[in-house]
């Protein structure tokens, strides 16, 4: 029987969706990209199920970061941030003046106009990061989904990222919603957190399941404890 997970976003919410490893982290975000079905429940999505739309219909609500390596990176950060205009486009791919005008408009969001011309080959992880959320922010979607955004990233960079969705999500009213194991870095920064801990999935403000203890039941006590006065786990001495 699968664990109850419900949850309700609204525009220019930042989710971040935390837990063990093999909880289904991953699974539920592809579920609600429809990348696969659900396994139980129903998903609505502006109040409508979310199998009732087409494909083109999701490719203009929903955009999507997955943690797979690029096929392609030998082409250029703008010619990749450009396939985010793809679900307007005509068989051709021909680009009008606002499909041009949405990229420009991702470039200077995420700050990428000195790499417009630089092969993704040679970006770093945190700025091949950036590229791939500005293909997101071009797709000109409501909602984005990413999953493990922060993955290889050091401290500084995963801040940088965090800090850059939370402003995408609140500036522009977009819906964002993530996977992650940085989980002190998401309960600083996420609006909402859903806990997956196979029981009963706690989703709520952050303020909210620190106060109702929900971190503290998220590991055994045995090697890690939380201290819910800092927001952050401590090693427990041997």
């Amino acid at each position: 029987m699968c664990s109850p997970i419900s949850f309700e976003l609204g525009h220019g919410e930042l989710m971040g969706i935390v837990g063990i490893n093999g909880v289904g982290k991953s699974t539920l975000l592809k579920t609600l990209a429809r990348f696969q079905p659900t396994l139980s429940g129903n998903v609505l999505l502006k109040g409508k199920p979310l199998e009732k739309y087409s494909g083109g219909e999701m490719a203009q609500l929903v955009s999507v970061v997955l943690t797979e390596p690029i096929a392609a990176k030998h082409i250029a950060v703008q010619e990749l941030i450009a396939l985010g205009r793809h679900p307007y486009t005509n068989w051709l791919g021909k680009l009008s003046r606002t499909d041009k005008d949405e990229i420009e408009k991702a470039i200077s969001l995420l700050n990428l106009e000195d790499m417009r011309t630089t092969p993704c080959a040679e970006l770093s992880d945190g700025q091949l990061q950036r590229v791939l959320i500005a293909r997101a922010m071009a797709q000109g979607t409501d909602i984005m989904l990413l999953d493990e955004p922060t993955t290889h990233l050091d401290l500084y960079h995963k801040v940088a990222i965090l800090k850059i969705l939370k402003t995408l999500a609140h500036s522009l009213q977009k819906t964002i919603v993530y996977t992650t194991h940085d989980i002190e870095l998401a309960i600083q920064l996420c609006d909402k957190l859903l806990i997956m801990n196979g029981d009963k999935n706690p989703f709520d403000q952050p303020c909210n399941l620190i106060m109702h203890q929900e971190f503290e039941r998220l590991f055994p006590s045995d090697n890690v404890t939380f201290n819910p006065k800092t927001g952050s786990f401590k090693i427990r001495n041997i």
